[in-house]
């Protein structure tokens, strides 16, 4: 769709992998010059840390379907509606929830498991990238996917994907691994009801496969490189895509499906630089200006 201030959206579970896709793309906007507004949707959560806690101390009963993948646990009619002002006037409300690893807020007094206030995007933004769990959801109160111009989800095979989010929150937010293995358990049939199906809703998908064992992802081990790991990326509307341009620039390429590409991990931002580039100047020439 044309708007004049696109959205691009990168959707996938904690630990996935997004925020290296959203890395690459502020790479790809700096050296264009292409001015966006950054959200993450864990702003969204409706609970600080501590609020959490107490919450779940009353009421026991309510830890699965107070993950944060859960509906209940967020705050997507703020979400839908950021996306739905911005999409028509380039503003809306965010805020940011504080990690360990973010040191600049932590360093400027906010507590982990907190928010900072709600304040208005910066003006004068080309275009909003949100990254985040719930970019594509769609549910019987909420359509957030509807105001996407570009959906991207990354789904790495699930034991990667485990792997990945137990050496993040170990290693980088002082959980014990435990914790960690007691979280995706108790997630799970959020992550199926409201994960997976934002996945066929997407534009591209970028899916992460290890060559090396990890038939046990909760055994103690390190993270597989790019090196040893092969990308699946499958478009819809294969039809907008060059693939022979792609396989020719990307090499030991191949397609496994005429709508599917396979890259050598290593590769990943060569292709993301090929694939997404195009698609982002796309979106900023079809912005209609008033």
């Amino acid at each position: 769709m044309s708007r004049e201030y696109p959205i691009i959206a990168v959707t996938g579970s904690s630990g996935a992998g997004t925020t290296t896709i959203k890395d690459a793309f502020a790479r790809m906007f700096h050296r264009q010059d292409v001015q966006a507004a950054f959200v993450h949707g864990d702003s969204f959560h409706r609970y600080t840390r501590q609020e959490l806690a107490e919450v779940l101390a009353l009421q026991p009963e309510k830890e699965e379907s107070l993950s944060h993948f859960a509906v209940e646990a967020n705050l997507l009619d703020r979400l839908e509606t950021l996306f739905q002002e911005y999409s028509l006037t380039g503003t809306g409300s965010y805020r940011h929830y504080i990690h360990a690893e973010d040191k600049w807020l932590v360093e400027a007094g906010h507590q982990v498991g907190t928010f900072t206030p709600w304040e208005s995007l910066p003006e004068g933004t080309d275009l909003l990238l949100y990254e985040g769990l719930h970019g594509g959801l769609v549910t019987e109160d909420y359509n957030i996917a509807q105001y996407v111009d570009l959906l991207i989800g990354v789904a790495p095979s699930i034991n990667l994907e485990w792997i990945q989010k137990i050496d993040r929150d170990t290693k980088m937010r002082g959980y014990s691994q435990e914790a960690v293995i007691e979280t995706i358990q108790a997630r799970m049939e959020d992550y199926m009801r409201f994960i997976l199906p934002q996945f066929s809703r997407t534009h591209i998908n970028f899916q992460r496969v290890p060559v090396v064992d990890t038939a046990n992802p909760f055994e103690p081990r390190s993270v597989p490189t790019s090196d040893e790991s092969l990308v699946v990326i499958r478009f819809r509307g294969p039809q907008k895509v060059d693939f022979p341009y792609l396989l020719a620039m990307i090499k030991d390429s191949f397609m496994s499906r005429p709508h599917t590409l396979v890259i050598p991990g290593s590769k990943l931002p060569l292709a993301m630089e090929l694939i997404m580039l195009p698609r982002v100047q796309e979106l900023l020439e079809g912005r209609r200006f008033k």
